[in-house]
């Protein structure tokens, strides 16, 4: 009776000693060892250290006062005390050499502002720096010292990347030089939306990275740099597990272009995009959601002279599929102006192929007229929307010149509010007609069946936007 039991115990008791050890030994061999990476590649990472006007710093690294990112996203570089005396500011980064002879990659928001850079290499030598040029969409800033023979990194290819890979990071968090941390690629291609850096289809990952890691290399397991460490999701400014970095492919376009030029182009089409919702889809026929629903049109650009309407949805890109609209700024803005491109397009129910030829983006932002009001209004549709006639001087300010256009001055539907729109608000299409009358847009509207739904083109300030909106059913 004894020796049964002590059989079966010693069955129960030592099966998941042995599980328990098998599993630790597959998990011991499945985990990758990075001590040879970053013996080879860590000496190529650098501290960079910038000082300048605290004024001046201010606006351009204080992650408080980035208006064009949103406000969870932190940038990170080191620690800035603000002077006590109004004397220099110092801030912190970290960087990486791409060429022997003196040549540093870094994020220009370290260094930008900076009246001195200085790099600190791994064998504890600094030396000054020279910008040698930056971009601010990118987020790149060249950098060039005086020495020879230096270590340098091996560059991979961005375009390669998976979710899922092995990652690793090189940099000085908190002012700790050479600090080595590791995860996994979370995503690739993500885009904040925003006017910030919306050509950059960013890799994320959940390598922990914190203030001072900024402009660092993020390497993969053969060693190579694939994407240089620039922003972090945040609430606090420290590690949260989501970080981004910008693909090396157009970091080395950038550098490129700065050595040849002193200044990075970028290509346009010329159009205002945003996003297909399935309303949107529904109201354009479009089979499935996904796409860029074009909503305004600049004149004289590529897209208008290859005949690109609003309210077509660009389906593709040069070959690439546009799922969402931050797909397609990325792409068109890593073509080179002058080069031609096949539009992908859907418009009333068929897909198009449009060849389109690239301009060159400009680097000044144009400004707008706002505008709102008017006065007498106009009601008398289904949608709740009281409108009224724009006026020469509303029209004038505007910019709008082909007597197309109503301003909205009150609210009083709940589908209208549900979307957000506004007194003050012009809208300038129902579906793909032009709109130039109150009465026309209360006709436009009574002829539309309860339940359908309605696209109308709304202006907002200097926005124009595709709002979908169903006519309601009369009680």
């Amino acid at each position: 009776m004894t020796n049964m039991w002590s059989g079966k115990l010693s069955r129960w008791f030592f099966a998941p000693v042995l599980l328990v050890a098998i599993v630790a030994n597959a998990g011991a061999v499945d985990l990758p060892d990075f001590t040879g990476l970053v013996e080879k590649y860590g000496p190529a990472v650098v501290n960079v250290q910038a000082t300048g006007n605290p004024d001046a710093q201010a606006s351009a690294q204080d992650p408080n006062n980035q208006q064009d990112v949103p406000e969870i996203f932190r940038r990170f570089f080191g620690p800035m005390p603000q002077p006590r005396d109004g004397g220099t500011r110092i801030s912190m980064g970290s960087g990486f050499i791409v060429s022997a002879d003196g040549y540093v990659l870094t994020n220009n928001h370290v260094v930008e502002g900076a009246d001195t850079v200085t790099v600190r290499l791994s064998d504890r030598r600094e030396l000054d720096a020279k910008v040698i040029g930056t971009d601010t969409q990118y987020d790149i800033a060249l950098l060039k010292i005086n020495a020879t023979n230096l270590p340098v990194v091996s560059l991979g290819d961005s375009k390669s990347v998976k979710a899922g890979q092995w990652v690793v990071a090189i940099g000085s968090p908190f002012g700790f030089d050479h600090s080595v941390t590791a995860g996994i690629v979370s995503a690739i291609g993500r885009n904040f939306g925003g006017a910030d850096q919306q050509y950059v289809p960013f890799i994320q990952t959940d390598v922990p990275i914190n203030r001072g890691n900024s402009g660092g290399p993020l390497f993969n397991l053969s060693g190579q740099v694939i994407g240089i460490n620039s922003q972090i999701f945040s609430n606090t400014g420290g590690f949260m597990g989501v970080s981004f970095a910008i693909p090396i492919d157009i970091a080395m376009n950038a550098v490129d272009q700065i050595k040849t030029s002193g200044r990075v182009s970028r290509g346009m089409i010329g159009v205002q995009i945003q996003n297909v919702d399935r309303a949107n889809a529904q109201a354009l026929g479009l089979p499935r959601i996904g796409g860029a629903l074009v909503n305004k049109i600049t004149p004289g650009s590529g897209a208008d002279k290859a005949g690109v309407q609003l309210g077509d949805v660009i389906l593709g890109f040069a070959g690439h599929d546009i799922v969402t609209s931050a797909d397609l700024p990325p792409l068109v803005g890593s073509s080179k102006p002058g080069s031609k491109a096949d539009l992908r397009i859907w418009r009333d129910g068929k897909t198009l192929t449009i060849p389109v030829t690239i301009g060159k983006l400009p680097t000044d932002k144009e400004t707008l007229a706002n505008a709102h009001g008017g006065t007498p209004a106009v009601a008398g549709n289904a949608l709740g929307i009281v409108i009224d006639e724009l006026t020469a001087d509303q029209r004038k300010q505007l910019g709008i010149t082909n007597g197309e256009g109503v301003v909205v001055t009150q609210i009083v539907g709940a589908s209208a509010r549900r979307a957000a729109l506004a007194p003050g608000d012009v809208i300038l299409m129902v579906g793909r007609k032009p709109v130039k009358s109150a009465g026309e847009f209360n006709a436009t509207i009574k002829a539309a069946k309860p339940g359908e739904s309605v696209m109308l083109l709304v202006r907002r300030d200097d926005q124009t936007q595709f709002i979908a909106l169903t006519v309601p059913k009369v009680e």
